[in-house]
């Protein structure tokens, strides 16, 4: 029989405003297993880990490490005693290099003098030990994706941990990065350590993971072993009902560009070529798109689109109008639509209420306003109709944006942002750390707006699968430049994508001239 490494038992916490995050939760994980932890945003995961780690405290339960009561009491405690993280955004110095970002807070050297040759020697051992391949002496900021995963592994491997906390591990990763860490990860199993994986891919999950345990409202809805996985098991676990995950996709019938974008090159503040000569259109009632390794330039040509970054030389056109000197308030009155990556600073505002969330756009919209006043009656009853056809969880339309999950959060802001008035929507991540339920719902309205409405969709996405199946057009980007682009999906695989993704294949200059 396996090992215990870690029992979590009875964990109850309770936040000041009389929120239960988690209600008498028992959570195992052996030696030798890599264990999934599921739910939706807001259904506990991150706050049962924070606990674990020492970023939060509970007021009830256990935690039993090796069999014996561990009382965790920060990060540092926790590294003590076996249990390392490593963050869905990962907490590197850029500008330090790998092996100094490997060794920070157990820096070798005589009192206060960093021995930058020791600290090489160790980070060098420890990837061969561990089989993650870096280069000591190369700078963070220089480095993949990929390889930035690799150092945040090293970085709690070489601390002695036993267990390790995986948040959200291949959300940025290629598909051979993906295949290359799950071979890691296979062999610390092999090596005994105990691995959680929170993660919202099932499919990975099925994969990878030994067994699963599922979260919901705050409270263990279900324990599954890897002989019993399947999809339809784990969602409904996850959600509470059947989640249709397969799709029809509707032939396009794509109209006119409504979306051009010329030539467009944006230069940071340090000199540093983000995005490169990038030409493309999107048509009415078409999905076009976006994929590559963040930090590629597709975010930048989001904000760009969106005025939230001024370009260094080219153009963007909105419904025939270029928007060259226009504030973000009359790019959107173009008739331009932005759900952002960044849910939380760009998408809401925290700690205004749901319907002053759905309304802040309206404020001056004719269709909602009597002369100078507002017209209540009307815009209460859009804020009700949105909350029914977006299927927004809540207690009351006045409640803070905030109290709701991450999935219901982004169904108040596509909600919003859909019924704008606006034919072009630029959806960044537009699913990214949200239940499989709340996925499925925006693909399916992504699909309804572009085929019965004719809206164009310029679709940013690190998930592939995501992009495959929506797209009607598909362009890769790398390195600030258009790397590929797709014009028949059913020839699109996750391993051709990723090939372009990592500079394998290069696009030929005939299908370049397309992408205008």
């Amino acid at each position: 029989m396996a090992k215990e490494l870690l029992k979590m038992e009875g964990i109850t916490k309770i936040y000041g405003n009389g929120f239960m995050a988690n209600k008498d939760i028992t959570f195992t994980v052996n030696e030798g297993e890599i264990h999934a932890l599921l739910g939706e945003n807001g259904a506990g995961k991150t706050t049962l880990m924070k606990i674990l780690f020492g970023l939060e405290n509970c007021q009830q339960g256990k935690i039993y490490l090796n069999g014996q009561e561990a009382h965790i009491e920060n990060p540092l405690d926790a590294i003590a005693k076996g249990v390392g993280m490593v963050h869905q955004h990962f907490m590197l110095v850029p500008n330090l290099s790998v092996a100094e970002n490997v060794v920070l807070g157990i820096e070798p050297g005589p009192g206060q003098i960093f021995d930058k040759k020791t600290a090489v020697r160790m980070t060098e051992e420890a990837s061969e030990k561990f089989q993650l391949k870096v280069d000591p002496n190369a700078l963070v900021r220089d480095i993949s994706v990929g390889l930035k995963q690799k150092v945040e592994l090293l970085k709690a491997l070489i601390r002695g941990v036993k267990v390790l906390i995986l948040d959200e591990p291949t959300a940025v990763l290629t598909p051979q990065e993906v295949r290359e860490l799950f071979v890691q990860l296979k062999t610390l199993r092999e090596n005994g350590y105990g691995i959680i994986f929170i993660s919202h891919k099932l499919d990975e999950v099925m994969e990878l993971c030994d067994s699963a345990t599922i979260l919901r409202h705050g409270r263990v809805t279900g324990f599954v072993k890897k002989e019993e996985m399947n999809e339809i098991v784990l969602s409904k676990l996850i959600v509470g009902r059947d989640v249709v995950s397969t799709m029809e996709k509707k032939e396009s019938t794509a109209g006119d560009t409504v979306l051009k974008v010329r030539n467009v090159t944006y230069v940071d503040d340090i000199g540093k070529k983000l995005v490169d000569d990038v030409s493309f259109g999107v048509r009415a009632g078409e999905i076009v798109g976006i994929a590559g390794v963040e930090g590629n330039g597709q975010n930048e040509i989001s904000e760009i689109i969106t005025g939230l970054l001024h370009m260094t030389k080219g153009t963007v056109s909105i419904n025939g109008k270029e928007t060259t000197g226009l504030n973000i308030s009359q790019i959107r009155k173009l008739g331009l639509a932005h759900i952002s990556e960044d849910r939380m600073t760009y998408g809401c505002a925290q700690d205004m209420s749901i319907y002053d969330n759905l309304s802040s756009i309206y404020l001056d919209n004719p269709k909602f306003t009597k002369g100078v006043f507002v017209n209540q009656k009307a815009l209460n009853q859009y804020v009700k109709d949105c909350i029914e056809e977006f299927e927004i969880a809540c207690d009351s339309e006045k409640s803070p944006i905030r109290m709701l999950s991450g999935g219901n959060i982004q169904k108040v802001i596509v909600a919003r942002e859909f019924t704008s008035g606006a034919n072009i929507i630029i959806a960044n991540q537009p699913t990214r750390g949200i239940d499989v339920g709340t996925a499925s719902l925006i693909h399916r309205l992504l699909q309804k707006y572009t085929r019965e409405k004719g809206f164009a969709v310029l679709l940013i996405s690190s998930d592939l699968n995501e992009v495959m199946n929506l797209s009607d057009r598909l362009l890769i980007m790398r390195d600030g430049k258009i790397a590929a682009q797709f014009t028949d999906m059913k020839k699109v695989n996750d391993e051709l994508m990723g090939e372009y993704m990592l500079g394998i294949k290069k696009m030929t200059e005939e299908e370049r001239g397309d992408l205008h």
